[in-house]
């Protein structure tokens, strides 16, 4: 089953969530240079703080994961790891490197003291890649499709997943031996893109991580706790149901699923650019 991940730095929501089966809360410390590259779109920017870890910590205890994504490299890196893991934190993101020497940098800064997670979110990452992942140290790596495909000036985030891209990235990871996931999922029955499908495409690939998207729950326009209780039990428990069909899929199958995306993305791609 894929690792569940909900960006929040609710307490009250995090524990609902963990209940519901989320496996990760995702506190969002990057702030560095975000709303120059993402400007004018219709993206989340949490802004969250390193005492958001504690919090969230304190509400869910031993029972998920806590990941803390920290700015890009800079100046305060050390300081800001420091702070996240003596906070709790139990896997470290870092956004928006570039090169093996970053990753290297990375690893050394966190010393072992908790798992090392590279989002692979620019073009000079990917061009890259082969070389990053020799990196000793790595646990896990994620592809983050908002700002990737900014980078390849694609109107669409989901292209990367039907030209190839993905595959692309995925095998040189894989090949490496190192656990990787990519971009985010709403609730299924919901979507430009089907929930579905995109489902399908991480069984395809071997996928382990995925981020619930705001459109899973979007909590800012939900007040009602017990309303969220509901979004977030049904919702993961459809998850699973379409995870569990996904796995039982013969490769014909998902290389239909494969199908339907790319003809999917291609109509999208025809409405936006009209």
């Amino acid at each position: 089953m894929l690792k569940l991940m909900y960006i929040t730095n609710n307490p009250a929501v995090a524990n609902i969530a963990v209940a519901a089966g989320v496996d990760r809360i995702f506190i969002d410390m990057e702030v560095l240079g975000k709303t120059e590259r993402q400007g004018g779109m219709d993206t989340v920017q949490s802004c969250h703080v390193p005492k958001d870890i504690v919090r969230v910590r304190d509400a869910v205890g031993s029972n998920a994961e806590i990941v803390a994504r920290i700015n890009p490299l800079n100046r305060n890196s050390q300081s800001e790891i420091d702070v996240s893991v003596r906070n709790g934190a139990d896997v470290i993101m870092l956004p928006m490197w570039r090169t093996a020497d970053d990753l290297r940098r990375l690893v050394e800064m966190v010393d072992g003291r908790a798992k090392v997670m590279p989002l692979l979110e620019t073009d000079t990452a990917a061009d890259n890649l082969k070389e990053a992942v020799k990196v000793s140290g790595i646990d896990e790596m994620h592809i983050g499709l908002n700002d990737l495909h900014l980078c390849y000036h694609m109107k669409f985030m989901f292209q990367l997943l039907a030209d190839g891209t993905i595959d692309r990235l995925f095998g040189q990871i894989r090949e490496a031996g190192i656990p990787c996931g990519f971009g985010g999922v709403g609730r299924p029955g919901s979507g430009l893109l089907p929930a579905e499908n995109i489902i399908g495409e991480h069984y395809r690939l071997g996928s382990q991580y995925v981020i619930l998207s705001r459109s899973f729950c979007d909590v800012k326009k939900v007040s009602d706790m017990e309303a969220i209780r509901r979004t977030f039990s049904e919702g993961v428990a459809d998850i699973r149901r379409v995870e569990r069909e996904c796995s039982a899929w013969t490769r014909e199958q998902h290389e239909a699923n494969h199908a339907k995306v790319r003809t999917c993305v291609d109509q999208i791609m025809k409405r936006i650019t009209q």
